[in-house]
């Protein structure tokens, strides 16, 4: 079987067992009514691409031209629904890394989500 970077093993179609055992509870209570609108490995954008305005020669003309200097950052949920018209983020984590701490602050701060932690 497959491992991921953090060396958990990946679980039919999911990044590991805990992911794909969530998945089957949440599917249970969206078909049950309990939640609504549940999706999977949502995007969220924690801050935009960074470009800059360069100018390139043409022939005869000089043309102003955008080129990206950063990425975007962003954070991809594992599960996204609804729960009582409230949005609800979780994240099946089995090692918090650095960077996830990171980008669970910036939820927090940017989107006004506390991730769900499973």
């Amino acid at each position: 079987m497959a491992k991921n970077k953090y060396n958990a093993t990946k679980y039919k179609g999911y990044d590991s067992k805990r992911e794909y055992e969530h998945s089957v509870i949440l599917k249970l209570r969206e078909k049950a009514g309990e939640i609504l609108g549940l999706d999977e490995q949502k995007v969220f954008e924690l801050l935009p691409k960074q470009t800059e305005t360069i100018e390139i020669q043409k022939k005869t003309k000089i043309v102003e031209k955008l080129r990206t200097v950063e990425q975007p950052c962003t954070y991809k949920a594992d599960f996204v629904y609804y729960e009582n018209g409230k949005l609800v983020v979780v994240d099946a984590k089995g090692m918090k890394t650095e960077v996830y701490r990171i980008k669970k602050k910036l939820m927090l701060f940017i989107h006004g989500i506390k991730i769900v932690e499973v």
